[in-house]
């Protein structure tokens, strides 16, 4: 038998609403927030998942 390296990638996603002056600071406020761990993304947010072989 031969050992295979498989992948397994899980995505996670959610929608904030973000009150801010422009897209881009908006972006950097949610940004912010998720680096400092104030926004957390568990199970919940679970929308996709791939298994592939990986690539060698």
């Amino acid at each position: 038998m031969k050992a295979y390296n498989v992948e397994i990638t899980e995505t996670l996603q959610r929608t904030i609403s973000i009150e801010a002056y422009s897209k881009m600071d908006a972006l950097r406020i949610a940004k912010q927030l998720y680096d400092g761990e104030n926004i957390v993304l568990d199970y919940s947010d679970f929308v996709d998942k791939k298994v592939a072989l990986a690539k060698d």
